[in-house]
């Protein structure tokens, strides 16, 4: 399992993001909606590792980055099935966020290099494990759905996957 850190989203670009899992979910094809634990929201992952349980009191003085954010058009990120996603349109903030995370955890156990400065695609979930047919059909029922959804980060948290927990780090800086 991995664990990561995350930024969460306002409550109105969270119910936009849940609406477009729901869609997917009500036509039966695969969706972020089917996984019903209380942890399952829409989030930006900022790195990703084994472990960052040495760097947890490191990572707990995190500024909570708040700043507006914007979930651009549909990405697929290709393997051996395709994860539908939207992607999230840079910015200053996104990416200095981003880098002082990155700085923060560079050296623990595990680290993803696709997270990394350079080699990170920002983006937000919608569908994992899709078939060619499932993506066709998921990209041609959300062609009507608004092109740009847009708001504000809200939090940074910690997912522990061995665990299963996740809990807020940092502490509230929002940028003037």
């Amino acid at each position: 399992m991995v664990q990561s850190v995350e930024l969460l989203l306002d409550d109105e670009l969270d119910d936009a993001v849940r609406r477009e899992w729901q869609l997917l979910f009500d036509a039966g094809l695969p969706s972020q909606a089917r996984h019903r634990g209380a942890s399952n929201r829409p989030h930006v992952t900022l790195a990703v590792a084994d472990d960052f349980t040495d760097l947890d009191a490191r990572i707990g003085t995190l500024p909570v980055p708040l700043f507006p954010i914007r979930l651009g058009p549909l990405v697929v990120f290709r393997g051996r099935h395709a994860t539908l996603a939207r992607l999230v349109i840079p910015s200053a903030e996104l990416l200095d966020a981003h880098t002082a995370v990155a700085s923060l955890v560079g050296t623990a156990r595990g680290v993803r290099p696709h997270t990394a400065p350079g080699h990170w695609t920002p983006h937000v979930t919608l569908a994992r494990r899709m078939t060619d047919d499932e993506l066709g059909s998921a990209i041609e029922l959300l062609h009507s759905e608004p092109g740009i959804l847009v708001g504000e980060t809200s939090a940074l948290r910690r997912w522990d996957g061995d665990g299963k927990v996740e809990w807020l780090v940092g502490h509230a800086a929002q940028n003037p």
